[in-house]
Order: structure tokens, then C-alpha cells, then sequence
């Protein structure tokens, strides 16, 4: 109602469009449109006692006066906004005469019909809400413009910034352009979380991601090309930095001013740009939205039957999705064996279809109404083909991110880009850029396959932000390291190379976290917890001070208590699976109990109990869990091997592809740096949420595993991997670490700091022994 009352709008005032894109407009008119309805409800009955008539005209009458202070603030806008002033005076003028319409009719006594009241008193309502909406477009157009001001103070600053020649005029031009950016960043995060649409807020989200990581890079940038001006991979690294920055306050400016979902799009309908804006030359459809729409033609056959024209939608949803999938059967780093299941199963997937268009073509012969049997069960079957087809492309996808991840050749080969660089070894840097360069087309090609995945716009714009910023960021990396390598003894140059590597770092995790959500909801769960209190940090202190609890509240008590319940049922799981196996020496079950009980010690740490005493104490233990994770991985990879091919083993070869996956986010947040109480909490909470997810794959593979095992009668008890690589390793502190000694209310240290002691100082929570009682209370030193 809210939408076809807001949208009315007479023929002789169409400048402005009615279109709601904002939460806070549409959540300004719930209320407004919430009366009126009760006043026109109220209109259809025949007779209002006397109490009912009171109650109605006292209503009217805050109607009324509501719109009145209501026009009085839009007319006080259009004062301060000449640009606006005479559409928002009109507005504020129909506004007014709606009010005092529905005020006289809520009032009149006359003899009038009840059919002649309900239609003035939706005449009036129209005209209120039409009015209404009017003024707080018009308001929002000054928050529009607030905001594009913004950004065009920051582009000023930006040229500013990229034509000064020496120190001191640049760190005058720079501080305005970081105050500038500042403005920018509250007026573009107000705005994302206000705009209604997933894609909008998707879209500048991505761009103020890119505007904060190029924040620093530019600094640094600009600083190197300052103290070595001769040298040309400065000058193309600072250029590449000023031109992701332009990128990103172009597609803010899409967003705010073309961001309608009519606009920004080709006359044949076609995204302009791509979906996400940033810089990818065009858009082709989605392998899900192909095989989407491809799987509603095929269920429509039933009702509309196969008519010729059914049969060429058909074919032409079909030769779509044989064009999505041929991106992954052309991709160089899909397995020969992936890509041929890849094609045998389009294959099928083709036949099926043949079979059932034939079928169809037999029925239309016959002039029949309704499908045969025979034609059901043809359907049925296109469908499972088209289904196990998709699968089988998300399990190649899982395949290469396992890949990347599993070796992690990130961390290697910008240490050794950075080595090289500071020995001025230029032919090593030469030969890294190519190796490099190999690695970010491999990134690349997997942000391409989980975009064509990704089943939701915001996952679709997300893969196309990583692989813009992953394209963009690559040579810019090559670039510093060269420069690196021409001024070996530059503090400037090195510190360069190193902004560029933790954004690189940084985006890789942001791609872990894609791959991580677009598998989730492949797999049907989508949906997931968010949990937001775990233990809280406190002030810093010594051992000699006494340890108080900080109390949680009833609402924190209860989302602990069911983290708490999750985790212990997961290990409860995974223990009652392993105990299954009839000899219990075995890798498998080795490796699978020792990672359940550091995830139990885990789970103990959040009621306050176990062995786990400090925030130091559980991330110690989390990176222990990741390692034993990935060892996991190696026993469970030699076992599938004597596995022959059937469906349990590609089941289990599916969730094995996601146990580097899972174990590389975990280390990743591990490695996140903190700073203050906020930050390690959040930390604490993602460590555990991942030692969850984690644990939920191994309950599953061990599972599987057993299935195999007895299913094909494997001997398990004989070790999959060498004696060394069986070796477990838990660790549980041994003793009770001091505090650092500090007044600050914050925790202090970077996540590398957090995995190191120096002078038996420790830092993090420090849990009370004496804290018994669950859920109530966690350490806070004092």
C-alpha cells in the first residue's frame, strides 16, 4: 500500500520521481501511512458512535498538526536551499491542504454518504502521502548533493596532491586531502546504510573499501616518487594508486546519482561496466543465473507444455548456460579430469534435453493438454542433470581455491620480493615479477569462477571487486619492488613494498571470505549465526592486582551459552564418529580426536573453565587447531586415494577441498593485527566462529571416511602417511603468565605481537580461576 499510495502522483506534476531508494524516507512514511489507513478503515463503516466519532476527529486533528510542523521543516530547508525552493514550497503547500482535507473530514457531521466520505478521504490521503513523499525526496537531494560535494573536495585535494613537487608542500596537500576523505568516508558509509537496494550498498561498499586501502598506498606512493623523482616504477606506482582512487569516486558517484536500477544499463539491457562498476570491461551472465534461468524454463514445460516457442527459450537458456560452463572448461587451471566430467556431464545434461523436447514434440502431435508421465519424468531427470552439472562446476571452483590456499604462495613470494629488493638483486626481482604475475592470473581466474557462482548480486559485485582490485593491485606491487631493487638502502622504498604487500594480504583474505560465503550458500546455508560477546577485554595489569569478572547481560549470556552448546555438540559429534572405527590407531581418528579436544579447550575458554587462561592462551591454541587441520587434510588426501571412484568419495573429495580453505581463514584471522579492546574481542569471537565451521567439515569427513572404509573394506588401521607426519600436537599452557603493566583502558600490540612472549609478559584476558559459574561472567584484569 505503502508504494501504490506514495506513488500517486497527478499528471501535471511529473518532474519528480516517486521512486523510494532510501530506509529512512520509506521508514518515515510506515508511520503516516499506518493512520491514514485507520482513518479510511474507519470510513467504511455505516454508523460511528458517538465515542468512536471523538476518537476519529482527535486523530484527524494529529494529522494536521503533524503535517504542519512537518512543512514548516521542509519550508525552513527550501530557505537554505535555493535550488530546491519552489518545488519544495508546492510540496509543503499540497502537504498542507491534504492535512486540513482529512481534518475537516474526520470532523464533518454532515448527512453524506459513507461512499462520498471513503472517496475524499482517499483522494486526501493520496494527495498527503504524494506530498509528503515529495519533501523528503527533496530533502534527500541535499544529502545527495552534501555527499557529491564531498567527493568533488576530495578529487580537488587528490590534484592538489599529485602536483606538488617537494616534502613540504606535500604534506600540507596531503593532510587537507586526508580531512577531505574523512568527510567522505561518513557521508558515503551514512548513505550505504541507508540505501535500500543489496546491490547499491554492495557497490559503494566496494568502492570505500578501495578508498580506504589506497588511503595509505598513496601516502607512500607519493612520498617514494618525491625522494627518487628519476626513477619510473615510482612514478607508475604512485599513477596506478591516483587512478584506483578516481575509479572509486567515479562508481560513488554511479551510486548516488545513476544508482536506479533503470539506469546505468544499455538499451539492450545489458550492465554497463559490470555489476560492479570497477572496472571490468563488461558483464556476462552468471553461470547460477543461467542455469536459473535455464532450470524455470524446463519446470514451466509442465504448465505451458512445449510449443515451438517453448522449445527455442529452451534451447537458447541451454546454449547460455553451455557458455557459462565453457569458462570453466577453457580456464588453464581446471584438472584435465575436472574438465572432462565437466563436458561429459553437459553432455547428459544436452541429451536429457533432447529427449525431452522430442517428447514434447510426440504430445503436441496429439494435441495434448497435459504432460505424460514420460514427459514428467523427463523433466525430472533434465533437472537432476542441470543440478549435478552445477555441482560438479562449484566442486572445480572449491577445487583451484583449495589449491591457492593449500600452498599459500602469497607470503613466499612477496618475502622473496622484498629480499630481493633490499639486496638490489634487479634480475631476481625480474624473474619473481614473472612467477608473480602467473600467481595473480591464477586469482584472478578464481574471482571469475566464483563470481560465475555467486548466487546473489552483492557476491557477484564482491568477486568483481577482488579481481578489479587484485589486477589493479599486482603491478602496482612489481612496481615498488623495483624500485625497492633500485634504491636497496631507501627506508621510503621499503616501507612502499611493504603497504602494497599487506593490501595484496589483505585482499587475499577478503577472497577467502567470498569463497568461504558463495560455497555456504551453494551448499544451502546461507543463513548464519552472527555472534557478537565473547570474552571482553580488559585494562592491562600485574598478577599482584585482583581479577574481576566483567558481567555480561541476559542477552550476551544466552548467545554464549548457545556458541558454547554449538561447539560442544560439533566435538560431542566428531568423537561419537571416530569412536565408530573398530581400530581406533589410526590417522584419521588420531588427528580427528586431538582437533575435537583443542576445539573442546576452546569451548571450555568461553565458560570461563579448561586450560585456556588469556586470550594469548586461545589464539595459540587456534593456530595449533589450523595446523592440525591442514595435517588432517594431507591423511584424509592419501586415504581417498585407495578410495575408487563412487559417490561417497565425491563427497568426501568436496568437503576435503574446503579444509584449506577453512584452516587458511582461520590463520589469517589470527594474523589480523589489534589494537584496543574492540579489536581483540572481535577477534576472539571470529577465532572461535571458524574453529566452529572447521569442526563441522571434519565431523563430516569422518564420517564419510568410515563410509568408505567399510563400505569397500579398506584396511585404515595401516597409516595413510609416514610415522612423522602422525605425530599430534596439542598445546595447553603450562603456566600463568604477568600481565604488561598499563594505564591504558585498551589491550595494546599487533596480532604478531599477540603469538610471541618477551620477559614473561603476556597479553590479552586474563581469566580467574575462581570464575565457576557459566555463561555469567568473563575475565576483565583489573
Amino acid at each position: 500500500m505503502l508504494a501504490r499510495m506514495a506513488g500517486y502522483q497527478p499528471r501535471n506534476e511529473s518532474k519528480l520521481t516517486l521512486e523510494i531508494r532510501t530506509k529512512s524516507i520509506e521508514q518515515t512514511l510506515v508511520p503516516l501511512v499506518t493512520q491514514i489507513t485507520t482513518l479510511v478503515n474507519h470510513k467504511e463503516r455505516t454508523k460511528l458512535t458517538e465515542k468512536q466519532q471523538r476518537a476519529l476527529e482527535r486523530v484527524g486533528l494529529a494529522v494536521s498538526s503533524a503535517v504542519d510542523r512537518f512543512v514548516s521543516v521542509g519550508q525552513s530547508i527550501a530557505e537554505e536551499n535555493l535550488d530546491i525552493k519552489a518545488d519544495m514550497c508546492l510540496a509543503c503547500h499540497d502537504a498542507r491542504i491534504a492535512g486540513e482535507t482529512i481534518q475537516r473530514l474526520t470532523s464533518c457531521h454532515r448527512d453524506e454518504t459513507v461512499t462520498t466520505e471513503k472517496t475524499a478521504m482517499v483522494r486526501a490521503a493520496r494527495q498527503l502521502l504524494s506530498a509528503i513523499t515529495k519533501v523528503l525526496l527533496l530533502a534527500d537531494r541535499i544529502v545527495v548533493k552534501q555527499l557529491l560535494l564531498s567527493k568533488e573536495k576530495v578529487l580537488q585535494s587528490l590534484c592538489q596532491v599529485e602536483e606538488v613537487n617537494n616534502f613540504t608542500d606535500f604534506v600540507s596537500a596531503f593532510s587537507q586531502f586526508g580531512k577531505d576523505m574523512v568527510e567522505l568516508a561518513h557521508l558515503s558509509g551514512d548513505r550505504q546504510n541507508d540505501l535500500k537496494s543489496d546491490k547499491q550498498r554492495a557497490q559503494m561498499g566496494s568502492a570505500r573499501a578501495i578508498l580506504e586501502k589506497s588511503t595509505m598506498m598513496l601516502l607512500l606512493s607519493c612520498k617514494t616518487c618525491l625522494r627518487h623523482p628519476d626513477c619510473s616504477s615510482a612514478r607508475h606506482t604512485r599513477q596506478g594508486v591516483f587512478a584506483m582512487i578516481r575509479q572509486a569516486q567515479e562508481l560513488i558517484h554511479h551510486v548516488v546519482v545513476l544508482g536506479s536500477p533503470e539506469e546505468g544499463r544499455s538499451e539492450k539491457g545489458q550492465v554497463i561496466n559490470g555489476d560492479s562498476g570497477i572496472g571490468l570491461a563488461s558483464s556476462h551472465p552468471t553461470a547460477s543465473k543461467a542455469f536459473s534461468d535455464f532450470e524455470d524454463q524446463v519446470d514451466m514445460a509442465r504448465v505451458t507444455m512445449i510449443s515451438p516457442a517453448v522449445e527455442d527459450r529452451l534451447l537458447t537458456a541451454f546454449e547460455s548456460v553451455k557458455e557459462t560452463v565453457e569458462e570453466f572448461t577453457d580456464s588453464y587451471y581446471t584438472s584435465h579430469e575436472s574438465r572432462e566430467k565437466i563436458v561429459q556431464l553437459t553432455d547428459n545434461l544436452r541429451d536429457d534435453l533432447q529427449n525431452m523436447l522430442l517428447l514434447g514434440q510426440n504430445l503436441n502431435c496429439k494435441d495434448a493438454r497435459t504432460p505424460t508421465q514420460d514427459l514428467e519424468t523427463s523433466i525430472i531427470k533434465t533437472l537432476e542433470s542441470a543440478k549435478i552439472l552445477r555441482k560438479q562446476l562449484l566442486t572445480t571452483a572449491m577445487s583451484q581455491a583449495s589449491d591457492l590456499f593449500r600452498q599459500n604462495d602469497d607470503e613466499g613470494l612477496l618475502k622473496a620480493l622484498r629480499m630481493a629488493g633490499l639486496a638490489g638483486d634487479l634480475d631476481r626481482v625480474e624473474e619473481l615479477t614473472v612467477k608473480f604475475s602467473e600467481h595473480q592470473e591464477q586469482l584472478e581466474e578464481v574471482c571469475k569462477l566464483f563470481r560465475h557462482m555467486a548466487s546473489t548480486e552483492p557476491l557477484i559485485i564482491t568477486a568483481e571487486h577482488n579481481e578489479s582490485f587484485l589486477h589493479c593491485l599486482g603491478p602496482l606491487i612489481l612496481y615498488a619492488a623495483h624500485t625497492l631493487a633500485q634504491h636497496s638502502e631507501s627506508k621510503i622504498a621499503r616501507e612502499n613494498l611493504e603497504v602494497f604487500s599487506d593490501a595484496w594480504e589483505a585482499q587475499i583474505n577478503d577472497l577467502s571470505i567470498l569463497v568461504k560465503e558463495v560455497n555456504d550458500i551453494c551448499q544451502g546455508r546461507g543463513d548464519k549465526l552472527v555472534y557478537l560477546s565473547l570474552p571482553r577485554p580488559g585494562k592491562h595489569g600485574t598478577t599482584s592486582r585482583s581479577l574481576r569478572p566483567a558481567k555480561l547481560d541476559a542477552e550476551e549470556q544466552a548467545k554464549i551459552a548457545k556458541l558454547g552448546l554449538e561447539m560442544k555438540l560439533i566435538t560431542s559429534e566428531t568423537e561419537a564418529e571416530a569412536d565408530k572405527w573398530e581400530e581406533p590407531d589410526n590417522a584419521v581418528v588420531k588427528r580427528a580426536k586431538n582437533m575435537s579436544s583443542m576445539a573442546f579447550s576452546m569451548y571450555l575458554f568461553t565458560r570461563g573453565e579448561g586450560p585456556l587462561r588469556t586470550t594469548h592462551d586461545l589464539f595459540v591454541q587456534a593456530q595449533f587447531f589450523a595446523q592440525e587441520g591442514n595435517k588432517l587434510y594431507s591423511t584424509i588426501q592419501h586415504f581417498a586415494q585407495r578410495v575408487p571412484p563412487c559417490p561417497q568419495k565425491d563427497e568426501l573429495l568436496v568437503y576435503l577441498d574446503r579444509i584449506p580453505v577453512s584452516c587458511h581463514q582461520l590463520v589469517t584471522t589470527l594474523k589480523s593485527t589489534t589494537f584496543g579492546k574492540t579489536a581483540t574481542f572481535n577477534k576472539v569471537d571470529s577465532a572461535i566462529q571458524e574453529t566452529k565451521n572447521l569442526m563441522n567439515i571434519v565431523a563430516k569427513v569422518v564420517t564419510t571416511c568410515f563410509i568408505c572404509a567399510t563400505k569397500y573394506n579398506i584396511d585404515y588401521r595401516c597409516s595413510p602417511t609416514p610415522s612423522v607426519g602422525n605425530q599430534v600436537t596439542r598445546w595447553t599452557p603450562s603456566q600463568r603468565y604477568e600481565l604488561r603493566s598499563s594505564d591504558s583502558e585498551s589491550l595494546s600490540g599487533s596480532g604478531g605481537q599477540e603469538g610471541r612472549r618477551s620477559s614473561g609478559q603476556g597479553e590479552g584476558l586474563y581469566r580467574n580461576n575462581t570464575v565457576a559459574k557459566p555463561y555469567s561472567s568473563f575475565d576483565k584484569t583489573g
